[in-house]
């Protein structure tokens, strides 16, 4: 039962490759977009993380900065 399961009467090599290439895709696509956002994160607390009130509250009245702390709320 095993081996026609990953045999899959001589299509087994080609949809077993294409599932795992298709798999590690995904996984490195993830751990990208993943290392790239704490890059970007990283950035704006650098540039934003020890602000005054008043820049503060400039910084939060930006759209962009905006979406930023809103997804980081959501983490």
């Amino acid at each position: 039962m095993i081996n026609e399961i990953l045999l899959m009467d001589g299509y087994g090599l080609y949809v077993w490759t294409a599932f795992v290439f298709t798999l590690l895709s995904f996984v490195s696509l993830y751990l990208v977009i993943k290392i790239q956002y704490i890059k970007e994160t990283n950035k704006f607390v650098s540039k934003f993380g020890t602000l005054n009130s008043e820049r503060s509250a400039f910084a939060k009245s930006q759209k962009i900065n905006r979406e930023i702390l809103y997804n980081i709320s959501k983490i």
